[in-house]
């Protein structure tokens, strides 16, 4: 059958069985909106700012596993989408972007609304097209949505000319997936495994390292079912989180700059680290000639090019960390380390994660509130500062794609638009969106999306009237001068709440947050809990910039 190409484009995503798109119209990509409005059998939300449509596909992608599909327009609605395209990129996040663009004989004359997204966005997509002929946009929509979810998942952008959206031609598309298998040499990842099995038997002080790559590869189970097996504690970093729950004792919870005291020591202590799908970030490793320079490393990734790309490893294995681990599990004995057991028990009852308990309303009772209501069910979406970590650190997460955040870019302003796309793309779940009162700011108009459409997202703003983790590293490294963190001016998010039309309540008191906790779990709607936290609440335990990961400030404070 003949169709044009914004048909085509429609007809593309229902075949991919997308069920909602985020997106903003504009002049250059009209001509797909009509036939959204014509042809769709998916839902489109209309956000209030592209970047939030880009971070709403983004947390509909974390909660789901699913592919995130959102729409722009050309020029300034295409360049919106940056930081989000960025931000998905960094953590590894399944997306779809389609970019209108102008007629392709207008394209380099500097054409009202015209930018090169395509030339932008090369370094923040995994791939990126732009159509030229309207008889290959079919074939670049289903690669594009194979790439964006197989392998390393990441966002893709489809740039689309007006002309192209407007011409004809004989509609096929493949069910293939030509990107689907990903394989790799199953000898070469067999003596691998062998190896790996090996120097887990001898070692007698292992850790896991279990990162992001478990959540994306859907191996919480595998991991499960080794754990058991080996009796090898794990630690998780910030994307990993929900990996590995966090209620077993085996669990060491996150580490890093802000991690547990007892899982910096104890990987700093270990013999052998096992580390499943992740990158060796700086915020986990500190100086990398000082993490851990005794230990034996294997390294489980699908991406060979971050294999001993930071911190040199002894034995890789690149491939589906679901598969390896599987794998892996046959090759294993069970086995049990009872001196090193003994060890992580004396940390983790020595140094358990403390704050003061007092009168005041502070975060960390917050978290453990919200926590104790919800018995970990809940998915957590963050925004970035003080208040993300403490959800991570305070917050037991239990289930994989519970917790929703943005780890390798930190974008302030992604919690919102993210809490929207998580909770469409799970109904039955209840949605906690833990904000700022700098960060929630940042993308403060889409309270209009979620209430408009009936959203009911739980939003708990922890204000304390500052850029409150610039604040404290202005207080800890620049002997106190807070420059321009002082958030004087922010309006009572509570009325503004009303003013969209949800509701919102401003609290100052643990009596009062946990009524109005207890009120917002009985709705179903959009509600917004205002906490006035201490202005100066630092985030303890740290690890000062330049120090290996076991030199921590804060413990026991």
């Amino acid at each position: 059958m003949k169709l044009i190409g914004t048909e085509i484009v429609v007809e593309c995503l229902n075949r991919e069985k997308v069920e909602v798109v985020f997106g903003i119209p504009g002049g250059a990509i009209m001509p797909l909106y009509d036939a959204i409005y014509q042809k769709a059998s998916f839902t489109h939300i209309l956000t209030k700012h592209e970047q939030g449509a880009m971070h709403a596909a983004d947390g509909y992608a974390r909660a789901t596993g699913k592919v995130g599909v959102c729409i722009a327009t050309s020029g300034p609605g295409a360049t919106n989408l940056v930081t989000g395209l960025a931000n998905a990129y960094l953590d590894s996040i399944p997306v779809v972007a389609f970019t209108g663009q102008v007629a392709s004989p207008l394209i380099g004359t500097d054409a009202f609304q015209e930018v090169d997204i395509t030339g932008i966005t090369m370094p923040v997509t995994k791939n990126n097209y732009l159509v030229m002929n309207v008889n290959n946009l079919a074939a670049t929509i289903k690669e594009a949505f194979s790439l964006a979810k197989n392998g390393r998942p990441g966002p893709v952008l489809i740039d689309l000319p007006k002309d192209i959206q407007q011409a004809q031609t004989e509609f096929y598309y493949s069910e293939k997936d030509k990107n689907s298998s990903y394989s790799f040499s199953s000898k070469r990842n067999l003596n691998q495994i062998k190896k790996a099995a090996n120097a887990i038997q001898k070692a007698k002080r292992p850790v896991i390292y279990a990162g992001g790559g478990i959540i994306t590869s859907g191996a919480s189970q595998e991991l499960w079912d080794f754990v058991q097996k080996t009796n090898i504690p794990v630690t998780t970093t910030l994307m990993g989180l929900g990996g590995f729950p966090e209620n077993h004792p085996l669990s060491l919870e996150m580490l890093g700059m802000h991690g547990t005291y007892y899982a910096n020591t104890a990987i700093n202590e270990a013999d052998l680290i096992i580390a499943l799908g992740v990158r060796f970030d700086d915020r986990v490793t500190g100086t990398t000639g000082n993490f851990c320079s005794d230990a034996t490393f294997i390294h489980v990734d699908i991406d060979p090019a971050e294999i001993s790309k930071n911190v040199k490893v002894d034995i890789p294995i690149v491939g589906n960390l679901k598969t390896i681990l599987a794998k892996l599990i046959q090759f294993v004995e069970p086995k049990q380390e009872q001196e090193w057991m003994d060890r992580i028990a004396h940390l983790k009852e020595k140094y358990p994660l403390q704050y003061v308990e007092d009168d005041l309303l502070r975060p960390q009772f917050i978290l453990k509130q919200l926590y104790e209501s919800t018995k970990g069910e809940g998915i957590i979406v963050t925004d970035v500062g003080q208040h993300q970590m403490w959800a991570a650190q305070y917050y037991k997460y239990i289930h994989p794609r519970s917790f929703i955040t943005s780890g390798g870019l930190g974008t302030m302003g992604f919690g919102l638009p993210a809490a929207l796309g998580a909770q469409i793309g799970c109904p039955e779940k209840r949605v906690f969106c833990i904000a700022g009162d700098g960060g929630f700011q940042m993308n403060i108009q889409e309270l209009a999306t979620v209430i408009g459409n009936k959203i009911p997202v739980v939003v708990l703003i922890m204000n304390n009237g500052y850029l409150g983790m610039v604040r404290q590293w202005q207080e800890l490294f620049f002997e106190g001068r807070y420059s321009s963190t002082n958030l004087e001016g922010s309006p009572d998010f509570a009325q503004v709440v009303q003013a969209y039309g949800g509701k919102g309540v401003r609290v100052f008191n643990k009596n009062d947050f946990t009524r109005a906790l207890n009120e917002a779990l009985e709705e179903k709607r959009f509600c917004l809990i205002d906490c006035m936290i201490p202005p100066e609440e630092n985030v303890f335990p740290m690890v000062v910039p330049g120090e290996p990961i076991n030199k921590m400030i804060g413990v026991n404070c």
